[in-house]
This record gives C-alpha cells, structure tokens and sequence, in this order.
C-alpha cells in the first residue's frame, strides 16, 4: 500500500515538487489507519497534532452546536489533505469535529515526525500554505452564506452547485434533508419547506430519488441576492 502511497504524493500538488528520496522518506514515516462509517478521527476541543492524506474513502468535517445542531464545514474525499490546527500551533484544539463518512483509510504525519521536512523543503511548505489559503476561502464563502442570506438564498446556492448539473437532466438525491440541512446551517424542516416551495415555483422539480432544476436563471438569481 505504501508503493501506491508513493505514487499519489509524487501527483499530488503539496508534494509533486520533491525528490524521489524524500518522497519516499515521508511515506515511511506516514501512519495507517483504517475506520469505519461514522467513525470519529478526532474530537472538537481535541489537540490534534497530525496532517493526512485520504487514501480511501470519505471524510467530513462539522461543527456541532450545544442543543446537537451540525453545520458541515467541508468534505474531503480520496487524495486530498486536511490536518488539526496543532499541527501549526502547538496545543491549539481542534474547532470542529473529523468523521469518516464511509468506511475509509487514510495516511497520518505527525507534526513531531514531519516537521524537518516543512522546515528543509520550500516547496513544500509553500504549497501547503497554498492549500491552506483554499481551505480559508471555502470557509469564508460559508460564513458569508450564513451572515448574509435567508435560508432559501443558502438552499438555492447549495443546489445548483450540487454535482451532475452539467447535463440535462435529473440527478439522484444522494443526501438526506438531515445532511442537506447541515451543509447550509439550517434545519430539516426549513429545508423541506423550501424544496417545496422551490418546485410550486417551477423551479426544480424533485421527487424522493430524484431532484432536476428547471428555471437555472431564477433559482441562481436568488442564490446571489444577500438578505436586506
């Protein structure tokens, strides 16, 4: 598995740069771990002192709040990266919780362990700030969502980013309300509310398998607009 490891950090951008010998020294110091559905990797308020690579599988990222609330901040499937906040700060908890979403595998370093290579190769550390800067934006764009949209600007915004609008045609709902719900910081109710009134629209048309949009104009019209 750690041949295959090799070849996926020599295609990924964060890495691409190296050498060979040194690619080859941060797969031997990577750590395997496998989990299952659900599985929690860590914790918010946890010191997570790791950065990884998924290997297999599905990862998500959420907030949950105190009355069990969750607002999904990311998701991370095979060959990206992602890491805790102590891996840059000493002991700086983690602000959101890390799931499996599926049964997957992913590849661990240390920050103890990898460090040196941080510090030797410019590279590297550019491209992960790179990576970073990414991560912050996509956050910004949630947070500009949830300031300054109703719900149904977010759920509008939501649906004609969702993948497999780029053919006529509709598309399979993969995702419960539940997790729709999380993903624009609302609830199953409201999100069931304004799917409906989406398709008295003539908006979208949707059905307990399937969901298509009919009027890509107006739904991104109102996906734009901020709240008065």
């Amino acid at each position: 598995m750690k041949n295959t490891l090799s070849q996926i950090l020599r295609i990924n951008p964060v890495f691409s740069n190296l050498n060979a010998g040194t690619i080859d020294e941060i797969v031997e110091l990577a750590i395997m771990k496998e989990y299952n559905t659900d599985e929690v990797l860590t914790f918010a308020g946890d010191i997570w002192p790791y950065l990884f690579l998924i290997y297999k599988g599905h990862i998500s990222v959420f907030k949950e709040s105190s009355e069990g609330r969750g607002l999904s901040i990311a998701e991370f499937g095979q060959g990206d990266l992602f890491w805790g906040p102590a891996f840059f700060h000493e002991e700086a908890p983690n602000p959101v919780t890390i799931k499996s979403k599926q049964n997957s595998i992913i590849y661990l370093w240390s920050r103890e362990r990898i460090l040196p290579f941080l510090l030797e190769n410019g590279s590297l550390t550019w491209e992960l700030s790179r990576l970073m800067l990414t991560r912050m934006l996509n956050a910004s764009d949630i947070i500009t969502g949830l300031a300054f949209q109703q719900v149904s600007e977010r759920l509008a915004n939501f649906l004609i980013k969702l993948p497999g609008h780029n053919k006529p045609g509709p598309i399979t709902r993969s995702l419960t309300l539940d997790e729709i719900a999380s993903r624009i910081g609302s609830t199953r109710e409201m999100v069931c509310r304004f799917l409906q009134s989406f398709a008295n629209q003539g908006l979208i048309k949707i059905t307990r398998t399937e969901l298509e949009i009919l009027d890509w104009h107006q739904l991104k019209q109102m996906a734009q607009k901020e709240k008065p």
